[in-house]
């Protein structure tokens, strides 16, 4: 074990899902699930409407407990930990609904972000005013800056309840960065988005990878958004891990066309010169 109570583990992902399986009150929503994130990937994890996506998310991000399996995190088993110590760790989740403060600006939306600010205690912002004023000028700074990546320094003094769907996932993407992760969890980012917004959120989402290393695990029906930006694909269907590869992989597999098409979903597989 190491200090902190998290064993070492032997691993080269980013992170790797070991066996994991989920049930509740009898009905298994997640069943021995494995597969591996590397390193600098943008991974897809698909699957007809109830195939266990979301419910894997909460485990892998520490909302729910396994009852089997490990979630193994830069080589450390992180199975359990809670979302604020995965945090800590270098793990961020954002949810189909994006989760912002509606009543405060995308600007301080962004500067609350950051853990361990002098601010948040008392008896620093009393006598350490120095310090807590110098930090609050670097979180800010960088809030700006996060801003205009995204494009939305026109909006930064308005409220986050007054933005559409799409800028509300750009002010989601933006809280990710806030915190510099390692791996960034995104539950169907394409939700709710216009098409104009949409192209935007996939380029930001790319730009982060290729540009500032940002791994990424994306839930998404959008086969389209997922042919462009993702490779590795992983399938998932009544729980279980169905099948991994690239988009070319999984539209030739009859098992997925299956799932999708019996579980009542006309999901399009993109064809094969999508990119």
């Amino acid at each position: 074990m190491t200090a902190g109570g998290v064993a070492q583990v032997d691993n080269v992902a980013m992170m790797s899902i070991r066996g994991i399986s989920k049930s509740f009150g009898g009905i298994r929503a997640v069943n021995n699930a494995s597969f591996e994130i590397d390193k600098g990937t943008i991974t897809a994890l698909i699957g007809p409407n109830g195939a266990g996506k979301t419910t894997l998310f909460n485990i892998v991000a520490g909302f729910l407990r396994p009852d089997a399996g490990q979630v193994i995190l830069n080589g450390q088993d992180v199975t359990g930990l809670p979302p604020h110590r995965l945090f800590a760790r270098g793990l961020m989740r954002t949810f189909q609904i994006p989760a912002a403060f509606e009543r405060m600006t995308l600007l301080d939306n962004l500067m609350v972000v950051p853990a361990g600010q002098s601010g948040e205690n008392v008896l620093r912002s009393w006598f350490l005013w120095g310090r807590v004023t110098s930090e609050e000028v670097h979180v800010r700074q960088k809030a700006k800056e996060v801003l205009d990546f995204l494009g939305l320094t026109h909006v930064a003094g308005e409220y986050a309840g007054n933005l559409s769907g799409g800028q509300k996932k750009l002010l989601e993407l933006g809280r990710t960065m806030m915190s510099d992760p390692d791996i960034v969890l995104l539950d169907e980012p394409g939700a709710g988005v216009n098409p104009t917004l949409m192209v935007k959120l996939a380029d930001d989402i790319r730009r982060l990878n290729e540009e500032r290393g940002y791994t990424f695990c994306i839930i998404d029906h959008d086969m389209d958004l997922v042919a462009k930006l993702c490779h590795p694909i992983v399938v998932m269907a009544e729980g279980a891990v169905l099948a991994q590869g690239s988009m070319e992989d999984i539209r030739k597999n009859q098992e997925v066309l299956d799932a999708y098409l019996g579980g009542g979903r006309s999901a399009r597989i993109p064809a094969e010169s999508a990119t």
